[in-house]
């Protein structure tokens, strides 16, 4: 029997999220047939960090990894609140776990360290946060976008494209 994968891409969202790391996947996802859900803690409206409001379509206790195929940590301010959330983290670690989709940008990868998911994974990050990552036992690679298996990385919104098109590939 064939396995028939939900089509559904959970897109985390808190105040101060890097605007086009949000919104860029999010229309990408939208274009290529795939459900992108906005999830966050619950207030509703979130601004982005150059003011782009987004609303949440889920919260995070409604999160369920058996129906959806991936996640996307945008960066920003955001993943400095994200990672505070207990269901955050056990979401992002039963994607990881069973193989699905873990993408992060930017400042996203704070939500990676903390779920403990990236021990002896090949990834990148902006800069600022690289020593986190390495201190976490990750493979730094300075690259535009870093496929580890089912662990998609990126540095800056100017990979964006790079970024989306391994995460559409993975998908595919």
């Amino acid at each position: 029997m064939i396995q028939i994968m939900p089509r559904k891409i959970i897109i985390f969202v808190e105040d101060y999220y890097e605007d086009l790391e949000l919104q860029y996947p999010r229309l990408r996802l939208l274009e290529a047939g795939f459900a992108p859900v906005v999830a966050g803690p619950g207030r509703g409206n979130y601004k982005g960090k150059n003011g782009y409001p987004q609303k949440e379509d889920i919260t995070f206790d409604a999160l369920n990894a058996r129906e959806c195929s991936g996640v996307i940590v945008p960066g920003g301010w955001a993943p400095d609140r994200l990672r505070r959330s207990k269901q955050v983290l056990q979401f992002v670690r039963e994607m990881d776990e069973n193989g699905r989709l873990v993408a992060s940008i930017c400042h996203g990868p704070w939500v990676l360290v903390s779920a403990g998911i990236l021990k002896n994974r090949k990834m990148t990050c902006v800069e600022a946060i690289k020593d986190d990552v390495v201190n976490a036992g990750a493979q730094f690679e300075d690259s535009e976008s870093v496929v580890d298996r089912n662990l998609i990385t990126a540095r800056v919104p100017n990979d964006l494209p790079a970024f989306m098109k391994a995460i559409l590939h993975f998908l595919s």
